[in-house]
């Protein structure tokens, strides 16, 4: 399913504020990656926060389930320190060193215990990894942004 950018958002939880081009390139510098285009368009819709709840399904078991991850929530942007929020990639650095993470990660979304990430250890546009550094997972979910998004299905496809 090709997912609706304007359809892909529930609620933003924190109240991040909207994102500016300018937030996108103090992001861009500190982590020092080109963001997916197609990550900034949802960004720009609204700036991280719940999802209508979906899921990416996957071939491969993770830890989290037998055939899907889930993406129910997706990190923003937020470069005002004053602002608490729990859905920032900026945060990215402080949680590699955290939770002992491979280089190169862009936290996309998690709880500590497990991440989505775009993954920029093979270069300059990302693959989107699933990462669970308590039970050594690194599994590829899916070669770029844009196939991780145009694959997501609603999460009550797995539904009991």
């Amino acid at each position: 399913m090709a997912v609706n950018k304007n359809e892909f958002w529930r609620d933003n939880y924190y109240n991040n504020p909207t994102l500016t081009d300018k937030m996108v390139s103090a992001a861009e510098n500190i982590l020092q990656v080109k963001l997916p285009t197609l990550f900034i368009e949802l960004l720009k819709i609204q700036n991280g926060g719940y999802t209508k709840g979906f899921a990416f399904p996957m071939a491969v078991k993770t830890t989290w389930s037998d055939n899907h991850v889930p993406l129910s929530e997706l990190f923003g942007i937020v470069t005002d320190k004053s602002i608490e929020t729990a859905h920032n990639i900026l945060d990215t650095q402080y949680m590699i060193e955290e939770w002992g993470l491979p280089e190169k990660q862009v936290l996309l979304t998690g709880d500590g215990h497990w991440w989505i990430t775009l993954d920029y250890r093979q270069g300059e546009i990302p693959s989107v990894r699933w990462i669970d550094i308590e039970c050594g997972e690194d599994i590829h979910v899916a070669n770029n942004f844009e196939d991780f998004i145009n694959s997501l299905v609603f999460e009550d496809t797995y539904a009991d």
